[in-house]
Order: C-alpha cells, then sequence, then structure tokens
C-alpha cells in the first residue's frame, strides 16, 4: 500500500483530515539550491508565509526510507547541511532512495508524486522544469512536464526556468494537455523576469477564479495538473538583458564541461548567481516566497 511508505506530519495529517488547506513544498530547493544556511532560513520563511496566508505548510523529502509529507526543524536542518550530498530524486529514483534509506530531495516531479499520495492538491516552488536549450539533440526534457500531464497537482510557480528553450516547454504542455494559467498575467513569466515573449493560455486574476477552474477539471476527471504561473513581483525582477547574458554564458560553460542530465539546472543556476552578483539568488528567493503565498490562498479557496 502507499500509506505503508508515507509518513504525514501529525500537523499535516490532522490539517488534511479536517479539511482545512495545506501546500506542498519541495525539498530540492533547499540541498541543490542555495548555499547553507541561507536555504534552510529560506525554507523556514517560506513555511511561515504558508501559514500567513491561512494555509498548513507541508514540505516533502525522503529520510530513513519514509516518504516524509512535513518536515521538522531538525528535518529542515539536516537537509540543508547535507547540501549536494542529498540525492536529487525524480520520478525514478524514488523506490532505490526509499531501498537504500538514504536523504532524498525532492524535485517538481517527485513532490507532486507525494503531495497527491497524501491528497494535496496544491504545490508551491520556483520554477518548473521543462525542455533544455539544445533538446532537439539531446532530448533533454524534465519529468516534470510529464508529471503535470499525469498527477492531479497544480503547480504554482514563476513559470519554467529562464535556463530552459520556454516556447518548446509550452508546446510540449500543450501536447499533454496542461493548462498553463497566468496570475493576473497574459505573458508566462521566465522565473527571474515578469515576461518571456510567449502567452499563457488563460488569464486568471484570482485565488477563486483558479481554484474554481481546477475544480471543475478534476471533477470531470481530467488527468493531470495544472501551471499557475505567477510572475515574480516587479521590486525584484531582474533585467532581461542581463539574465539572458548570464544565461548565455552559463549554458557556454556547462557545455565546455560536459554537465548534462540533472545536474545541469544546479549548475546553471549556481554559475547564473555568481554572474549576477548574487541578485538572481535574491530574486529567486522573492519569487518562492510570493508563490507560497498565492498557493496558500489557492488552497483556502479551493
Amino acid at each position: 500500500m502507499l500509506t505503508s511508505y508515507l509518513d504525514i506530519q501529525p500537523e499535516v495529517a490532522a490539517a488534511l483530515a479536517a479539511g482545512h488547506p495545506v501546500v506542498a513544498l519541495e525539498s530540492t530547493i533547499i540541498s541543490h539550491g542555495m548555499p547553507y544556511p541561507q536555504n534552510v532560513e529560506t525554507a523556514r520563511r517560506v513555511e511561515q508565509v504558508v501559514r500567513d496566508n491561512g494555509a498548513i505548510p507541508a514540505t516533502i523529502a525522503i529520510m530513513d526510507g519514509r516518504l516524509k509529507v512535513g518536515l521538522d526543524n531538525d528535518m529542515l536542518e539536516a537537509l540543508g547541511r547535507a547540501g549536494h550530498r542529498v540525492t536529487k530524486c525524480s520520478r525514478r529514483d524514488i523506490p532505490f532512495v526509499l531501498a537504500k534509506r538514504a536523504m532524498g530531495a525532492t524535485t517538481v516531479a517527485s513532490t507532486m508524486i507525494i503531495a497527491a499520495m497524501a491528497k494535496i492538491r496544491v504545490f508551491a516552488t520556483g520554477g518548473i522544469g521543462g525542455v533544455h536549450r539544445g533538446a532537439q539533440e539531446s532530448f533533454d526534457i524534465s519529468a516534470d512536464l510529464q508529471e503535470l500531464a499525469q498527477t492531479p497537482v497544480a503547480v504554482v510557480c514563476a513559470g519554467a526556468k529562464s535556463i530552459l528553450d520556454i516556447g518548446l516547454t509550452l508546446e510540449y504542455l500543450e501536447t499533454q494537455g496542461v493548462p498553463v494559467i497566468g496570475y493576473q498575467s497574459e505573458e508566462l513569466p521566465a522565473f527571474y523576469t515578469r515576461e518571456s515573449g510567449f502567452k499563457v493560455d488563460y488569464r486568471l486574476d484570482s485565488p477563486q477564479e483558479v481554484a474554481e477552474a481546477l475544480r471543475i477539471k478534476w471533477d470531470l476527471g481530467l488527468a493531470g495538473g495544472a501551471v499557475v504561473a505567477n510572475p515574480i513581483p516587479s521590486e525584484f525582477a531582474m533585467a532581461r538583458a542581463d539574465i539572458d547574458s548570464a544565461i548565455a554564458q552559463a549554458l557556454a560553460e556547462a557545455d565546455e564541461q560536459g554537465i548534462k542530465g540533472k545536474a545541469s539546472t544546479p549548475f546553471l543556476l549556481a554559475r547564473v548567481c555568481e554572474l549576477t552578483g548574487g541578485n538572481s539568488l535574491a530574486a529567486n528567493i522573492q519569487l518562492v516566497l510570493n508563490n507560497a503565498a498565492l498557493g496558500a490562498r489557492i488552497a483556502g479557496s479551493l
């Protein structure tokens, strides 16, 4: 049984049983997304923002042979300190990390899977993975996109990570029937910037509108989740030219060093952070906090 591998933190379990809103949060952003101790401090801030907006946070990870839905302070600290030594887990990795009783940090895809097991329908993160630049030759496509096609969890994010080929990412999502909703925006945000040059499928302007559309989708038995693209607040957004320049350099360096697969995103994000003098990390933190707040309000409306 699924539940035999699942540990739901008592506070999260009580909220779910009572029908109160719960928001899932990933753990790769803690282990691989930023340095210690900033990663743990940010994780705690994100959880607090979820609470401040009326929901219970459920940070998800794999520890001691268990799927953890909701982490205590000691668990957050352990993840943050271990950093890149923690296994980055997507769908394929879950059974192997459980079998080894190793520590695993969940990506968008694996967080969606475990959230769905726990009957959590809303997940807030930074940005989704997608089709990598040059995928016509490498076939490097994030498992996040296939998960969105089949797992009934709404992912509140600041769009697709700007290191990706955003046009091809949207084409893939369209083929898989995944709706891309712009929150108060006609255009898909590109993580650090509010614009990408690509339109969303639907613009919705309130948490209630988003929740109603999601409720109808799932009531109809339509498979899969949805992307709720929430632009970074304008005061924290970065200049598109600066980000594009940093990304181009980081991509060239990754290619020279032969960095591919699941190692590519952490490398690229860290390198972009260095090239922007830390500005991209500051923007990353703000957009995650912004998404956590919206996720909590959508969960409350659901």
